[in-house]
């Protein structure tokens, strides 16, 4: 037992939906896909490869010959999945399998939906569940389940039926990293201190640089920075860039500052916004000022500073930061 606190740690989510162009050849997959049919396309060999591949892999050149395969296949291989993870195909035990559909060459990994192990098997054959929403690229197939003697309709594969929608030209697909960040004891006492109202840097012992957020050693010297040093919430803008472009998740709109806020005693900026006045009013030297959420709304984060803002002093000289740009 050191009597130290434990460092904080807290779950930790990083997402964003990302918008891809499909281009002909994986559009025309995409497309095929949406009206419950699957094609492939033909290599110079013969071959035809499923998914479609855009060149081919022999010669490298450009494929565009189209062929029709079938909604059912055979298991080529095969393994368990006792535990699925989030955003897979099922949320239940079920098998990955390579599928070799029918009039294909080469087989496509995906999702059988079996209860048990004992019920898959290579040789077996399968066929296609659709999505109930389509339009989604290859989670149109849900997965694949044991195959049944009659192939139904909507499970043949079709002549194109030229009434449907336009093609699928993009896909959107979101993109998210769940895991838990663990802080580091100086980071910890950092958060803390946020979360009372503080903010604490650390001093180096050798050069007297304060640093914040605390960095537990010092970059220049590689010595700790174990003396601990609080800093007003006031402080000087050293550059700064206006946001003019709206995104996804924005909660001001534009224009607005962005800016590296150099606190009084500090020796690094950090990165907050800057409001309380036209964005073409702020500049460099500007001295600025936290303005605080309310305290019931503070937690471990330096979102507790909701935006800074001008505090009407004359403006630094240049020279008072011109080491901290």
């Amino acid at each position: 037992m050191t009597g130290l606190p434990e460092p904080l740690s807290a779950p930790l989510e990083i997402g964003f939906d990302y918008t891809r162009s499909l281009g002909p050849v994986h559009g025309r997959f995409a497309t095929a896909l949406r009206d419950r049919r699957i094609v492939g396309v033909r290599g110079s060999d013969g071959r035809v490869h499923v998914p479609p591949v855009e060149h081919d892999p022999e010669t490298a050149a450009v494929l565009d010959e189209f062929v029709p395969v079938g909604t059912q296949g055979t298991v080529v291989s095969w393994t368990w999945m006792p535990e699925p993870m989030e955003g897979q195909p099922l949320q239940r035990p079920f098998a990955w399998a390579f599928v070799l559909l029918d009039g294909a060459d080469t087989p496509m990994l995906h999702a059988v939906d079996v209860p048990t192990p004992e019920q898959i098997s290579t040789g077996m054959r399968v066929q296609v569940r659709w999505a109930e929403e389509l339009g989604n690229g290859i989670r149109d197939i849900a997965c694949f389940e044991p195959a049944q003697d009659v192939v139904s309709g909507s499970e043949r594969h079709d002549e194109p039926n030229h009434s449907r929608p336009e093609p699928v030209t993009t896909l959107t697909s979101p993109v998210h990293l769940h895991y838990r960040h663990s802080a580091s004891p100086e980071e910890s006492r950092y958060l803390r201190g946020l979360a009372e109202g503080r903010l604490l840097g650390q001093r180096c012992p050798a050069c007297a640089k304060v640093y914040i957020p605390p960095r537990g050693a010092c970059p220049t010297d590689g010595v700790p920075t174990e003396e601990e040093a609080e800093l007003p919430d006031t402080g000087i803008v050293t550059t700064f860039c206006i946001v003019n472009v709206p995104f996804l998740g924005q909660r001001i709109k534009p224009p607005y500052v962005s800016a590296y806020v150099l606190l009084d005693g500090a020796d690094i900026a950090f990165l907050h916004l800057v409001l309380g006045c036209a964005a073409d009013e702020v500049r460099m030297g500007m001295r600025v000022r936290a303005v605080w959420k309310p305290r019931e709304e503070w937690d471990h984060t330096l979102q507790n500073i909701d935006h800074f803002e001008p505090t009407g002093e004359p403006d630094a000289p240049f020279e008072s930061y011109a080491q901290h740009l």
